[in-house]
């Protein structure tokens, strides 16, 4: 359940990412976009390394 969740909010982080990349007043949506993907792939990889 954790793991899906995790997978759909770095794929909505992702989506997020390139709009901010396409749109070029929304630079500051690319910006978070990587933010928010990057801690929640550190996150789900530190709790992926807990169940070992």
């Amino acid at each position: 359940m954790l793991l899906r969740l995790i997978g759909l909010l770095l794929v909505v982080w992702l989506v997020v990412s390139i709009i901010g990349a396409v749109i070029e007043g929304l630079f500051w949506l690319l910006v978070v976009g990587v933010v928010l993907f990057l801690g929640t792939a550190a996150y789900g990889w530190l709790k992926g390394s807990d169940r070992v």
